[in-house]
């Protein structure tokens, strides 16, 4: 992301506007971003919940979980279905893989009405316009996507903006869980 703000930071304050909005926090349940994204909850006083992966070097999860909302999973399919069940919009920070292919995933998913809609914000244009660009220009020209598939994501640099769209999208709904 551009400028001095870490994305741990930036994500801390995604979390804290979502959670003012009325809305839990789900995060891969690790550390570094994802704690941010849990402790953003934490902090304004909301759900916060990890839905953690078993590693062999790495991933443990994160302090700021609320302690009956740890779920803990050994195979990223089982937890990708569990993120995009209970997802009532899906924030995607800068990362690397993972990112990208649950990104892609969901998107799909909704795309082929596989999952119920819900909205889909990429947090930092710098990061993700490369990526969206291309979408533009090689996808949707060579007409593997719809034109109204650009329609299924938003892309934003600002936290409160990435909960409003979220807000915007439910108002009016009753949520269940």
């Amino acid at each position: 992301l551009a400028g001095d703000i870490t994305s741990e930071f930036f994500l801390e304050n995604v979390a804290k506007e979502i959670v003012k909005k009325g809305f839990g926090i789900i995060t891969g349940g690790g550390p570094g971003i994802m704690e941010a994204g849990n402790k953003g909850a934490k902090e304004a006083g909301g759900s916060s919940t990890g839905i953690n992966i078993e590693l062999p070097h790495e991933q443990y999860a994160n302090p700021y979980i609320d302690f009956d909302k740890l779920l803990n999973f050994r195979y990223f399919f089982i937890r990708k279905t569990m993120f995009f069940k209970y997802a009532q919009g899906y924030v995607l920070m800068p990362g690397g893989f993972g990112t990208v292919d649950e990104g892609f995933e969901v998107l799909t998913l909704i795309q082929t009405g596989k999952t119920t809609r819900f909205p889909i914000v990429f947090m930092g244009n710098e990061f993700w316009g490369g990526l969206i660009d291309w979408v533009k220009e090689f996808q949707l020209k060579a007409g593997y996507i719809n034109k109204e598939d650009l329609n299924l994501f938003s892309v934003t640099d600002d936290p409160k903006e990435a909960a409003q769209i979220i807000y915007n999208f439910h108002k009016g709904k009753k949520l269940t869980t």
